[in-house]
């Protein structure tokens, strides 16, 4: 095996100083005093990027020379975060840079601080998708992400008058300095018209789509470096532009949005991430999404293993598609369409090299929130697609004929296209090689209630990758103060095997090791108090508890349960002032899909409880809320290194893993949670003495659902203080609007409202949730046996990398071959860019 080097062993500061000065005299006209902030944090990541592409060509070369299997990672979303401070750490070069920047008299954390959250993605999904491609080039394995370049992503979340508004995330306003455009690869992607059939001279039907409007997918790529490796791998977004840009004889004959039409198309299927679709014309352009990143993925991958291959029928020996979540499950006919239009395979070859090919992830317990697609929409948009899907679906059908005769229930219940609908989930099983689920539990509710019927017939498709996240951004780079205390304690081992950080457990006990990680607690709390008082204008303690749940708003994520504990406890302190309250801080961060009246109703309420608490001086501060606007990966990574108590408190059974959980773990945080999602192993590693575990069980949860048996009236009526809290929903106390709660309110109690009242079971579990709450105030006060358990979490953490996580989806599904650079490639280092190529003198 090669040699690795240390890529920044030769970092050469006066080079790169050169290098910053020479961009900004280059790209601006300016000397570094005169330059912006925006314009330093371009100049320095240019710089870097010399460096990367000189790693990224030797990637490149490395794979062409071995010819090793390569994964395609297909997701809708990547919420990459700021790329400049995680390519400097994966360089190994953080303190040189930041020690030249110094001399240049510049601050490396405003340099950072200028770089816009990349958007394109939102939520857990979409930084899953980040952490296994930073853990894909980490352990050397040849991988590309393919998704969609967004200009402005979901929205970037504003709060006014308590109220979430949605505006556009125009983070490419200043441009990106790391990503390149690779206009050679475009790829031409076709919607709608008419699927015309001729015969060759083979007497071989040929397939054609005619009478359609066309795009051009412009990939653009990024790097993804691995750590201390030498290997860059590629994160490629497509972009989309007309065909033809504007077409002037339309114009002048009158029909102006004719003219336009074509690039009205393209700007359209790339402006935003998830787009709402309560109406039709947002569905259809989520397919148009979907078709249009997966075409231009699919297509590129076909041609780029045909440049140096000869035989299509072994495209699966060298190229794996993994398939994140159902959003790119039309990668399956995409692939059969191409090997037969295209390649001239047979629908039987076609289909052993797809189903060879393709690998399904799960990423939902939530029935509906399995992609289902009108037939009449699927059919209209994308023709030949649903050709293929619905000969896929007669074939399957057979099958299942075969295997239970007679079973119209199992028919029902598995086809693809089937009661109007095309189901993805349904077509992703049937052809993918490898169907997972993210969590242990999550795995076992597919497989005994969900996709039950799918296991039975098929369970040698199934299997688990319990989720995980990389140490290297949300510690090493998050986390500076406590990454180095790990490090002087432990060695540095552990940021690239993340479980070597066990060694931590023999410290638990040692009151000076105690002291130390509670100071350095205290420091990033203060750091956070900062940005909440610059961001919100309000003062915490950083010497209160910092209770956090930072996540997505879903109802099943129960921030609404979390809310009114507030209320509650607020309820206590002004009955009983008297009463002894170790003080609080409550923090939240969260977006909610645009067309989500209930969870924007929700952050409403969070932020008018806020206004109250906040406000009353009669409880001395005793009791703060604090609602995080805009929550993303930048100011995530000052959230979890400052967490107490790290809030993961879904309905059991409805969280598929949660990857929040782990990060709060990793940086100290106890889990107070129900035993749902990766909870369940998070508690197994870290013992249940050392996180606070409230709630109904999964097993409970779904025989309620079930059989019935939980009336929440009953809660109602029979507990007075959440009669108080759910009265004062509706009463006045947190709005002059008496109705404006009345839909939350009902919501838990009156099924005129919704189909099941209390439907996520926040009444059912909310006196062992303040219990538990109890617990953790019981619980802090003991300093001692608190950092104690703090630090146990975070030795405990080692399971919960994604370094794990994708070694077991090389392993047991994908069996990918290493790419080692050698020395020789590696060691080019900063030393040898940038100012030797611009002739600098």
């Amino acid at each position: 095996m090669a040699k690795q080097v240390s890529l920044m062993s030769k970092f050469n500061k006066e080079l790169f100083k050169n290098s910053v000065l020479y961009n900004v005299k280059t790209l601006y006209r300016k000397t570094m005093d005169e330059a912006t902030p925006q314009q330093i944090f371009q100049a320095v990541s240019y710089a870097i990027k010399d460096a990367i592409v000189d790693h990224w060509l030797n990637s490149q070369r490395e794979y062409e020379e071995q010819d090793p299997k390569m994964v395609y990672y297909m997701s809708m979303e990547f919420l990459m975060g700021r790329a400049l401070g995680n390519n400097i750490i994966n360089l190994q070069a953080y303190k040189p840079v930041q020690e030249a920047l110094e001399e240049l008299g510049v601050d490396i954390n405003m340099v950072e601080d200028q770089e816009p959250d990349a958007a394109l993605g939102n939520g857990g999904l979409g930084r899953l998708a980040a952490c296994f491609l930073d853990s894909l080039a980490t352990l050397g394995y040849p991988a590309y992400g393919c998704g969609i370049r967004y200009r402005y992503g979901m929205f970037k979340q504003e709060i006014r008058d308590g109220f979430q508004v949605e505006v556009p995330d125009n983070w490419l306003v200043d441009g990106n300095p790391f990503e390149l455009r690779r206009p050679e690869y475009t790829k031409e992607v076709k919607f709608g018209g008419y699927v015309s059939v001729k015969m060759d001279e083979n007497g071989r039907n040929v397939f054609s789509q005619e009478g359609y409007l066309s795009v051009m997918a412009v990939p653009f790529d990024l790097p993804i470096v691995g750590y201390g490796n030498g290997i860059v791998n590629t994160l490629r977004i497509w972009d989309a532009e007309a065909v033809n840009c504007f077409q002037l004889d339309s114009f002048d004959k009158g029909d102006y949005h004719k003219a336009v039409e074509q690039e009205n198309l393209a700007r359209n299927i790339v402006e935003v991430l998830y787009p709402n679709d309560n109406h039709y014309a947002g569905k259809e352009l989520r397919l148009k999404q979907q078709y249009f990143f997966i075409s231009a993925s699919v297509q590129e991958a076909v041609a780029k293993y045909m440049r140096t291959h000869d035989d299509i029928r072994k495209f699966h020996e060298k190229v794996t598609f993994q398939l994140n979540d159902t959003h790119p499950t039309v990668a399956v006919a995409e692939l059969m369409r191409i090997l037969m239009d295209e390649h001239y395979l047979t629908w039987d070859e076609a289909w052993e090299v797809t189903t060879k090919t393709c690998a399904y992830t799960n990423h939902t317990i939530m029935a509906e929130a399995l992609e289902k697609w009108p037939i009449e929409l699927f059919s209209r948009l994308l023709p030949r697609i649903y050709q293929i899907v619905e000969e896929i679906n007669r074939r399957f059908i057979l099958e299942i004929e075969r295997r239970y005769p007679g079973d119209h229930e199992k028919v029902r219940k598995m086809a693809i296209v089937y009661d109007g609908q095309v189901k993805m989930a349904h077509l992703a099983i049937a052809a993918g090689y490898s169907v997972n689920g993210v969590a242990r539990l999550h795995t076992e509710i597919l497989k005994n209630q969900e996709l039950k019927d799918f296991y039975e017939m098929m369970p040698e498709k199934f299997n688990n990758k319990t989720n995980g996240i990389t140490q290297r951004r949300f510690l090493l780079h998050g986390n500076p103060l406590l990454a180095d205390w790990v490090t002087a304690h432990v060695g540095s081992d552990w940021i690239t095997d993340l479980p070597m950080i066990n060694k931590l457990k023999v410290y638990a006990d040692d009151e000076k090791a105690q002291q130390e990680f509670m100071n350095i607690k205290y420091q990033n709390k203060v750091r956070l108090a900062n940005y909440i008082l610059e961001h919100n204008g309000i003062e915490v303690d950083p010497r209160s508890i910092f209770d956090v749940q930072v996540k997505r708003l879903h109802e099943y994520k129960r921030q609404l349960l979390n809310i009114l504990h507030v209320m509650y406890l607020y309820n206590e302190i002004k009955e009983h002032p008297e009463m002894d309250f170790y003080p609080r801080t409550f923090i939240f961060g969260a977006k909610a899909a645009a067309g989500y009246r209930t969870a924007k109703l929700t952050i409403k309420l969070i932020n008018a409880v806020a206004d109250v608490i906040n406000n009353d001086a009669s409880i001395n501060g005793k009791l703060k809320v604090v609602f995080i606007e805009n929550y993303r990966v930048s100011n995530a990574e000052l959230i979890f290194a400052a967490a107490d108590v790290s809030e993961q408190i879904s309905t059991a059974s409805k969280e598929a893993s949660g990857t929040g959980n782990m990060k709060f773990m990793l940086n100290g945080a106890l889990t107070l949670g129900t035993m749902d999602g990766a909870n369940v192993e998070i508690v197994e590693e870290v013992g249940e003495e050392n996180a606070f575990i409230f709630g109904l069980s999964s097993d409970e949860v779904i025989n309620y659902e079930n059989h019935g048996g939980y009336n929440p009236m009953e809660v109602f009526n029979n507990d007075p203080d959440i009669c108080k809290v759910l009265m004062q929903l509706v009463n006045g106390t947190y709005s002059n609007d008496t109705e404006l709660f009345r839909s939350l309110y009902n919501s838990l109690l009156n099924t005129q409202e919704t189909d099941v009242a209390d439907r996520y079971f926040i009444l059912k579990d909310f006196k062992s949730y303040a219990e538990a709450q109890k617990r953790v105030e019981a619980a802090y006060r003991d300093e001692k046996g608190w950092a104690k358990s703090a630090i146990l979490n975070v030795a405990c953490s080692g399971k919960f990398t994604s370094d794990r996580t994708i070694q077991q989806y090389v392993d047991e599904i994908w069996h990918l071959d290493k790419v080692v650079i050698p020395e020789k490639r590696a060691a080019q280092t900063l030393k040898e860019v940038t100012v030797s190529n611009r002739k600098m003198k």
